[in-house]
C-alpha cells in the first residue's frame, strides 16, 4: 500500500498529460472525452450510477444564469497569402478565442489586428481568452509572433457552431456510516493548461480513489466536477442541492491549482470560521511554506457555495494560487509547470485532511484523573532522564480532552502534526481510555 500511496503523483501527473491536449470549454466534446477518461481512471463505468452525470439542456434557466449553446468548433486558422499558417488551432488549442464564432474572411494586418489577442507583458506566451456569453470570433497569439507578421492580407478562418445541447456535470459519492457529508469539487473549462487545469482534476480522481479504499468512512463523500461559475451554480440549482447541503455538508474544498511544487495556499470561506477553514489551515501550518489568502481575493467556486443564500462551509485549496503566477492563463501553463512531486505534495495533504476529518471530534476521557497507563502498555516502566521525551504528545492530548478541544484545536495548541495526534487518539481509543 505504501508503494502505490508513494506512486500517486506519478499517476496523478500522467493522466494530467492524457487529458492536457482536450479542448475543453463550458460544453462539448472535449468536456465528454474527459470526464470518460475520468470515469476510466477511477474505475467506473461511464454514466453508471457510481458516477452520475447530470446534463443540463442549452437555455435552461439555473437561477440567474441561462445554459448556453454548445460550442462545436472543427477547425481554426490564420493563413497568409501564401497558404502558410500563421497560426493553427490543430497545433495549439490556446490560438483560438473560446466559444469562438465562425468566420471566413480576408483582412488587412490592420483588420486582423482587432480580432488578435497578445499579453504584451509577457511577449514570448500564447493567452488564454474566452468569450462565453457574448458573441464574437477572435484569435490568440505570442506579441512577439503578432509583432513579426507583415503587411498584407491574412485569411481568417473558424469552422465553429453553436447548437442545441447540454451542459455536462458529473458526481461520485461515496456513502459512509453517517450521512454528514464532506465534500471535493473542481473544474473541467479550459483548454490545455496543466496547473490551472488538469490539476484539478487528476487529484480529484486520484482522491476518489484513495477514499473509496478506505476501509471504514464516518463521513459520506461527495466529488463534483462542473465548468468553473456556471457548473457550480447550475449544480447547485439542482432539485433541493442546496437545501440538503446546508443540512448536511460539514466542510466542502474546491480544488485549483495543485500541481505545482511552490507554496501551498488556501482561500478562507465568507467569514472564516467553518470547519473547513480550520481544518485545511491546520494542514497548511504543517507545510514548509503557505498563504492564507482572505476570501476577497476569491476567484473560483468557492464564490458560488458562499453565495448569499447558499452560505455552506467551503474553502479552495491550491499550490500556486490561480492569478498569482504569471504562467496562469497562458501556454506556460504546460506539462513542465506541473510535477508528479507536486502533485504528491498536494495528495498527501488532502489525504492528512481527510484522516484528520474523519478521527475529528471533541474528545473526552472516560476515566477520572490522569490513566494509569503502564498497565496498558501505553507508558514506559522505567522512569529516568528522558522517558518522558516520547510520550509528551500522548500526555497532551489526555490533559486537553476535556470536551473543549476537537483535533484541530490540539493540532494548533500543541503545535503537533495532524497524523501524530490522529495516531495517539486512536491509540487511546483503542484501550478505552477516550470517547467523544
Amino acid at each position: 500500500m505504501s508503494s502505490y500511496f508513494d506512486a500517486a503523483g506519478q499517476r496523478m501527473y500522467d493522466f494530467a498529460g492524457k487529458i492536457f491536449p482536450y479542448n475543453r470549454s463550458l460544453t462539448g466534446e472535449g468536456v465528454r472525452q474527459t470526464l470518460a477518461d475520468i470515469a476510466s481512471y477511477i474505475g467506473v463505468p461511464f454514466e453508471a450510477e457510481s458516477m452520475k452525470i447530470i446534463q443540463i439542456p442549452s437555455g435552461s434557466q439555473v437561477f440567474d444564469w441561462t445554459v448556453p449553446k454548445e460550442w462545436v468548433i472543427r477547425e481554426a486558422y490564420v493563413e497568409d497569402e501564401g497558404g502558410n499558417r500563421i497560426i493553427d488551432f490543430k497545433k495549439h488549442n490556446l490560438h483560438v478565442l473560446g466559444y469562438s464564432a465562425p468566420v471566413d474572411e480576408w483582412v488587412s494586418l490592420e483588420e486582423l489586428k482587432k480580432h488578435v489577442y497578445t499579453e504584451p507583458s509577457q511577449p514570448e506566451v500564447i493567452p488564454y481568452v474566452t468569450s462565453y456569453y457574448k458573441e464574437r470570433y477572435g484569435f490568440c497569439m505570442s506579441q512577439k509572433q503578432l509583432d513579426s507578421l507583415q503587411e498584407g492580407k491574412y485569411h481568417m478562418y473558424v469552422d465553429s457552431e453553436f447548437i442545441d445541447g447540454n451542459l455536462e456535470l458529473a458526481e461520485v459519492i461515496l456513502p459512509g456510516a453517517t450521512d454528514r457529508e464532506i465534500m471535493f469539487t473542481t473544474y473541467f473549462c479550459h483548454p490545455s493548461m496543466g496547473n490551472n487545469e488538469c490539476s484539478g482534476l487528476a487529484l480529484q480522481a486520484e482522491l476518489i480513489r484513495y477514499v473509496a479504499a478506505m476501509p471504514d468512512r464516518k463521513y459520506t463523500y461527495r466529488f463534483v466536477f462542473n465548468p468553473e461559475t456556471i457548473g457550480a451554480i447550475a449544480y447547485l440549482s439542482q432539485g433541493n442541492m442546496v437545501k440538503h447541503l446546508q443540512d448536511k455538508l460539514m466542510a466542502g474544498f474546491v480544488l485549483s491549482c495543485v500541481g505545482d511544487s511552490y507554496d501551498y495556499s488556501m482561500i478562507e470561506s465568507k467569514y472564516a470560521d467553518t470547519l473547513a477553514d480550520k481544518a485545511l489551515k491546520t494542514i497548511l501550518k504543517q507545510q514548509e511554506k503557505y498563504t492564507v489568502y482572505d476570501f476577497h481575493e476569491r476567484g473560483s467556486d468557492e464564490r458560488q457555495y458562499n453565495a448569499p443564500g447558499v452560505d455552506l462551509p467551503v474553502v479552495c485549496f491550491c499550490r500556486s494560487k490561480f492569478g498569482e503566477f504569471p504562467e496562469y492563463h497562458t501556454s506556460a501553463d504546460d506539462m513542465h509547470y506541473i510535477s508528479p512531486e507536486g502533485f504528491q505534495g498536494s495528495f498527501v495533504a488532502m489525504t492528512d485532511l481527510i484522516e484528520a476529518l474523519e478521527t475529528n471530534a471533541y474528545y473526552k476521557m472516560r476515566v477520572l484523573c490522569e490513566p494509569q497507563l503502564g498497565k496498558r502498555g501505553l507508558y514506559s516502566d522505567i522512569s529516568r532522564k528522558g522517558t518522558y521525551d516520547g510520550i509528551m504528545l500522548q500526555r497532551d492530548v489526555i490533559s486537553y480532552a476535556d470536551g473543549r478541544n476537537d483535533l484541530f484545536d490540539m493540532c494548533e495548541r500543541f503545535g503537533a502534526h495532524t497524523a501524530d495526534v490522529v495516531a495517539v487518539v486512536k491509540r487511546l481509543i483503542a484501550h478505552d481510555l477516550m470517547d467523544s
